[in-house]
């Protein structure tokens, strides 16, 4: 079973104010893919188009054991929400600085695929400053304390 996969850049750029976990439409090929741990988060987002949730740029590499069925690495896939939650991130997405953006990917108790979401807004550059001093002083107490230990 492979791990999650997170995406560590999305809570360095954006503050998340909420979570949703939503299912994937993908293929046979992606999802073995993802088995072995073959995704990449750079530079993807979700949108709205029709009043459905895609999510663009999720890179998932081909399979190494597909034929000609094998499938694109980086193209729009389909989020499968229900509609409250849909109705409920259209309207955030409406106010100035918020975007939606994929957490992690990993595979649930009845191993199907899951994409976890959060609505974000965009940090400053002296927020991010700030994360950057929060972890090295975290860092910093840890190996104190492990040092006395």
């Amino acid at each position: 079973m492979a791990k999650e996969m997170n995406n560590r850049q999305a809570y360095f750029n954006y503050a998340i104010e909420d979570k949703y976990t939503a299912g994937v439409a993908l293929l046979g090929t992606e999802v073995k893919s993802i088995r072995e741990g073959k995704v990449s988060f750079n530079d993807a987002f979700c949108l709205f188009e029709q009043q459905e949730l895609w999510v663009r740029g999720l890179y998932i590499a081909e399979y190494k054991l597909g034929t000609t069925n094998n499938h694109l690495a980086v193209h729009d896939r389909k989020l499968l929400l229900t509609k409250r939650e849909l109705k409920k991130l259209a309207n955030k997405m409406k106010e100035k600085g918020y975007t939606i953006v994929p957490l992690k990917v990993f595979f649930n108790e009845k191993n199907l695929v899951k994409v976890e979401i959060g609505l974000g807004k965009g940090k400053k550059l002296y927020d991010k400053r700030e994360t950057l001093k929060e972890r090295d002083t975290q860092k910093e107490i840890k190996r104190t304390l492990n040092k006395y230990q």
